[in-house]
């Protein structure tokens, strides 16, 4: 799945390594009625499926026996370091456990059989296989569309950045109707699953762990599907051990998200953003959050500074969140004035619908469909996506005003003032 292509010629249609007789014949049975050589399905499970495969090419199709495993996760996992890329796994095993299936399917498996098996059992998850090694990439659906990557960061902890992303991301994918990805690197206590009422999986954590399994089958069985055209990437890595990782995963995550994707939105903590600023290279458009306080003007205008500096290309769009015109340490007037910009958008601070949101599990902007607030993201999504869609253009047009950035900004500035009074008001 993660291994260096061998250099060998084409590829086996299939692999089988199984642990006893009445398995192996039933395997066989079910391969020659796909019409592969029966010749290939083996004696010897998992463990010889890595010792064998270690030495050879990786077939299309592997079908691994797991009854003799002691530990199928890290048995897994080792068999993830000597399949090429595109191999498609089916695993079969004695141990009747969700927690089990649902940890080797974050692993890369793309499906787990019960034993005994049965013929018909058998011979449809290797139809399935099939057809997912025959079926399009992901991105060819949407090759007509550009990819844009954004990301989301606080100027301070607590700003509520998160909410901001998967609010957003809820809005660009049921709103927009585009396939959105939300990554949220916030290892130890992201919110971007807690928010949606998912289970955040393993990916991201295995991501880190092993960055060479990264590619397009990994992101298919990783991410954790909120909706038909939302998914997520998050973790809740235990707080006593330390994320080791000089940044790589999170950039090659980047990378097979843009392919899989119309849009990804990188929720970034400051504290993984500083470290790594090659997070930010290659994204389009920076949601800065703050909230109207002395010391997040503070933090805003060091950003903005660091954003000038490491990312000149990128659009900067900022978000003043948790705003009350009744209270606060400062207005929007003295705000503005200390960071010497406008505020773009505005998100007012309404506690009962925060209140109503975590209570569902869903995300602010998807709570907030049919009041005053809704308006707010709707607006934020525009500008978001009137802003990326204009972008591309600009970058495909070979004439001298697709250079006009300082116009385009004007124009989304403009935007972003008339937005922001309204939500003031």
């Amino acid at each position: 799945m993660n291994a260096p292509f061998k250099a060998a010629g084409l590829r086996d249609p299939f692999n089988a390594f199984v642990c006893d007789d009445d398995t192996l014949e039933l395997i066989r049975a079910a391969t020659a009625d796909m019409g592969w050589p029966v010749e290939k399905c083996n004696k010897g499970g998992l463990r010889n499926a890595v010792q064998s495969l270690s030495v050879s090419a990786s077939p299309n199709i592997l079908f691994v026996d797991m009854s003799e495993s002691g530990d199928p996760i890290n048995d897994i996992n080792a068999l993830a370091e000597v399949c090429e890329p595109g191999t498609v796994v089916i695993a079969a095993g004695q141990v009747n456990d969700v927690r089990l299936y649902r940890d080797l399917l974050s692993s890369g498996i793309q499906d787990y059989l019960l034993k005994p098996l049965s013929i018909d059992q058998v011979r449809e998850s290797l139809t399935m296989a099939q057809a997912l090694l025959s079926s399009p990439k992901h991105a060819d659906a949407h090759d007509d569309k550009p990819h844009h990557m954004m990301a989301v960061v606080g100027v301070r902890g607590g700003v509520g950045a998160s909410m901001i992303s998967t609010s957003l991301a809820w809005a660009i994918s049921e709103q927009a109707e585009r396939q959105t990805a939300l990554l949220d690197l916030d290892v130890h206590f992201g919110t971007g699953a807690l928010t949606l009422d998912l289970e955040p999986g393993r990916g991201l954590i295995d991501a880190i762990d092993n960055p060479s399994r990264i590619d397009g089958l990994f992101i298919e069985r990783a991410m954790v599907r909120a909706s038909d055209k939302l998914s997520l990437l998050s973790a809740e890595a235990p707080i006593h051990q330390p994320v080791m990782t000089d940044g790589s995963a999170f950039f090659q995550l980047e990378e097979e998200l843009r392919n899989a994707f119309e849009m990804t939105i990188v929720d970034i903590p400051r504290q993984v953003l500083i470290p790594f600023p090659h997070l930010v290279s290659e994204v389009g458009t920076i949601l800065l959050v703050s909230d109207v306080t002395l010391a997040s003007a503070r933090d805003t205008i060091r950003m903005l500074s660091w954003f000038k500096q490491n990312v000149p290309g990128a659009r900067v769009i900022l978000v003043a969140n948790k705003f009350q015109t009744a209270v606060g340490e400062l207005s929007r007037k003295e705000f503005e004035s200390s960071i010497e910009r406008p505020i773009d958008i505005v998100v007012p601070f309404d506690p009962k619908l925060i209140s109503q949101a975590a209570k569902l599990g869903k995300s602010y902007a998807e709570i907030c469909k049919g009041t005053k607030s809704a308006q707010v993201w709707t607006s934020l999504m525009r500008l978001v996506i009137d802003g990326a869609d204009e972008s591309a253009e600009e970058s495909q047009a070979p004439s001298g005003k697709g250079k006009s950035g300082g116009s385009l900004l004007g124009k989304l500035g403009g935007l972003g003032s008339l937005v922001s009074k309204k939500g003031a008001k």
